[in-house]
């Protein structure tokens, strides 16, 4: 698999910056050099992009960016606020340089931040915005994922969104973005279509949204479920499970996120209708940026990675970078995910979707 960066270069030659070099910023006198350990916490392996894309690519860029003598010590809590927690204090007290954190639970975390701070190691955010003193966070626009959603929704309900009955499946209640994914698709399904369920997600996991689906299939009647709302592509594909097993034929639109292979190909074969890409590339690339500049201290490219400001419950103005995000649907598929290098038309064409494939021309 190969990924371009064009995206991103792009992005930072806007602000004056590629590969780590700023017009202004090589003047200043780094707090280190190029031997330094990135501690990199990401919070489960439910989420397919974890594993596969985020944690490979910032551990290349950090390397490219400290000419192979930097490291990413890496750590996966697999869904547990209490594992992340001690991760992180483990990496503390190795003194890693800085630590980029996607947290379990935003609230839980904090204390080990604070604790980071108090020994002088940077902590930014990943993904989601942690609580506590973080030095900058860098994620996409959530409330737009869930805007993207919506109106992927309304779009495939046409003539018939106000009277159609929908499910929403929304994420983690402990992670903060689920509350931004969330607001932002009733920014567009309020008052546009007929709510039916809600339902949050413990940790995210595809079992409990597949459990929630079946509840909501008994309450509101296979027949007279026109969509869903699903949070992430894991939980999309759970709630089509469920769906399938009730017995439903032709499956109702089903949105998705995080552009997983198996729901790219879910949406070839027309089982889930959409799902929002967000740049793996694009957000680890500038998270190892921003890491390596906040220890060398390098705090004019800092500032040009960080043009945005975000509030958390703890803490206000915290320097920012929110990436754009883009729907996914069958019709432009090559333009996105095969385009940025994600995956193959190879990878998404295997034998069981080849006439799928072909079907939608994606050959």
């Amino acid at each position: 698999m190969t990924l371009t960066a064009s995206t991103s270069t792009l992005l930072l030659a806007a602000c004056g910056i590629v590969d780590g070099v700023g017009g202004s910023s090589s003047s200043a006198a780094p707090k280190k050099g190029n031997d330094i350990t990135v501690g990199l916490l990401l919070p489960d392996k439910e989420t397919t992009r974890f594993e596969k894309f985020d944690h490979p690519l910032i551990k290349k860029r950090v390397a490219a960016l400290t000419a192979g003598k930097g490291e990413v010590r890496y750590a996966n809590a697999e869904a547990s606020a209490s594992k992340q927690s001690a991760q992180m204090d483990e990496m503390i007290t190795d003194k890693v340089d800085v630590i980029l954190v996607d947290a379990v639970d935003a609230k839980a975390i904090a204390p080990a931040v604070r604790k980071a701070k108090d020994a002088a190691i940077p902590v930014i955010a990943y993904d989601r915005l942690a609580e506590g003193p973080i030095d900058a966070y860098v994620s996409h626009d959530n409330e737009l994922v869930g805007q993207v959603q919506g109106r992927a929704l309304i779009g495939a309900l046409g003539g018939k969104a106000a009277t159609s009955k929908i499910v929403m499946m929304n994420g983690a209640p402990a992670d903060p973005n689920t509350a931004r994914f969330r607001s932002g698709a009733l920014d567009e399904l309020e008052g546009r279509v007929v709510i039916a369920e809600q339902y949050d997600t413990k940790e995210w996991l595809p079992a409990v949204a597949k459990a929630n689906m079946k509840k909501a299939i008994q309450s509101v009647g296979l027949g007279d479920i026109a969509a869903v709302y699903s949070a992430n592509d894991g939980m999309a594909g759970a709630v089509i499970e469920a769906l399938k097993e009730a017995g439903a034929t032709d499956i109702p639109p089903v949105t998705g996120q995080d552009a997983d292979l198996a729901a790219v190909q879910r949406i070839v074969s027309g089982e889930q209708y959409m799902t929002v890409y967000k740049s793996f590339l694009l957000e680890a690339d500038n998270a190892a940026k921003m890491a390596v500049a906040r220890v060398q201290g390098r705090s004019i490219e800092f500032e040009a990675l960080t043009p945005d400001t975000v509030d958390s419950p703890t803490q206000q103005d915290i320097p920012s970078m929110l990436v754009q995000v883009v729907a996914v649907t069958k019709d432009n598929i090559k333009e996105t995910v095969v385009q940025d290098g994600v995956y193959s038309v190879r990878d998404i064409c295997t034998a069981a979707y080849e006439e799928d494939c072909a079907a939608i021309g994606l050959e």
